[in-house]
């Protein structure tokens, strides 16, 4: 199995990446990692002039998304900012998310294909808000998002998503080791994650 592990935060040395951390060292042995920080690649987020004029691909981009094509299960960390994920990391998807390459629209009806099926993905996200509160307040419009609207959208099938808070006030210490656990799990699961990713689509 391949894994390719995504680290969101803008910043280094954070959460976020010792969280990956945590799960790359709990993978089974086998597994080949890669690993990509959004904040060391070289490009602009910015698609302003959308999808009917899209620039080509930067070269970290263009092998960004080969190493997207060529993992067998995704596992993304990035902290929770005004219910999103970071702007650089939301400008990463616009950019390498594209038509012919993630999905293809059909011609004379409303749906599309998937072309990233088969792939299964881990979501990690650190928050202040706690993550019951995420739920019942605010109906998880995140884990809607990631899994119909971004990864689900391209075929990206299982997803998991894990919330880790409230990380303020002395949280993130208290509670590091249950989610380093909880983390841990997470990644002796991933290649029976897998497995179900490519039986969705046999």
């Amino acid at each position: 199995m391949k894994a390719l592990l995504i680290d969101g935060h803008p910043d280094r040395n954070r959460l976020s990446a010792h969280l990956l951390d945590t799960y790359q060292a709990a993978l089974p042995k086998g597994v080949t990692v890669d690993r990509i920080a959004v904040r060391d690649l070289a490009f602009e987020p910015d698609l302003s002039r959308g999808y009917e004029d899209v620039p080509p691909l930067e070269p970290d981009l263009e092998q960004a998304l080969a190493r997207i094509e060529g993992c067998d299960h995704l596992v993304l960390a990035f902290p929770l900012w005004w219910g999103a994920e970071p702007a650089r990391l939301k400008g990463f998807w616009d950019r390498v998310l594209l038509p012919r390459r993630a999905f293809r629209y059909h011609k004379g009806d409303p749906w599309w294909d998937r072309l990233l099926a088969g792939r299964s993905a881990d979501v990690i996200v650190t928050m202040d808000t706690p993550p019951l509160y995420l739920r019942l307040a605010y109906f998880d419009p995140l884990g809607w998002r990631y899994r119909r609207q971004v990864l689900g959208f391209v075929g990206f099938r299982p997803i998991r998503l894990h919330y880790f808070g409230m990380v303020r006030r002395g949280g993130a210490e208290r509670n590091l080791p249950k989610w380093r656990a909880r983390i841990e799990r997470a990644a002796r699961s991933a290649a029976g994650l897998r497995r179900r990713a490519r039986e969705m689509i046999a």
